[in-house]
């Protein structure tokens, strides 16, 4: 996202996962004005705000009618506080995310993009566990986080990272 001086790019750190057949989804009991694009095609970015406070950024994945997908939770910014887009609505607040890119294509669009780059991730990279902030579905083990990063917005209970600089050579690409 361009914030007026420069290009914000950074890598996705954090994720949750979302699906209609499990409570915690916008989409569980039904389609609404609120969440139809949800339902969309694969690749949409779902934005919705939380509790009045910040934007949450997702991506519609799986197929159409079908409500699924992901929560972009963190990213990682090179050259910057480790911590500054740690969270959903961190992220949001430092890419000037709001509902103006609710329905937009995340692959053909001239604001905001997600790109594979030539990042290699094992699973021993990642942690797994579960979601937060939500009520129901609590047990699903659907947050991913890298482990080495320091940009995640919470980590497992016992699982500690020293402190580094948040330089892009601290992760291998």
């Amino acid at each position: 996202m361009h914030d007026g001086k420069k290009i914000q790019e950074g890598i996705i750190v954090e994720t949750e996962a979302y699906s209609q057949e499990e409570e915690a989804c916008h989409g569980f009991n039904r389609r609404t004005k609120a969440n139809k694009t949800l339902f969309g095609e694969p690749g949409l970015f779902y934005v919705y705000r939380s509790y009045g406070i910040h934007y949450c950024l997702n991506l519609v994945t799986d197929k159409n009618n079908f409500a699924s997908g992901v929560l972009l939770r963190s990213v990682f910014i090179n050259e910057e506080e480790e911590r500054v887009a740690a969270g959903p609505g961190l992220l949001t607040k430092k890419f000037q995310i709001d509902t103006k890119l609710n329905s937009l294509k995340s692959y053909n669009n001239n604001l905001l993009k997600i790109f594979n780059c030539n990042f290699k991730v094992n699973d021993d990279d990642l942690v797994q566990t579960t979601r937060i902030g939500i009520s129901k579905a609590v047990d699903l083990k659907w947050r991913w986080y890298l482990k080495r990063s320091r940009s995640v917005s919470k980590r497992v209970k016992g699982d500690k990272i020293s402190k580094l600089q948040n330089k892009l050579n601290n992760f291998k690409v």
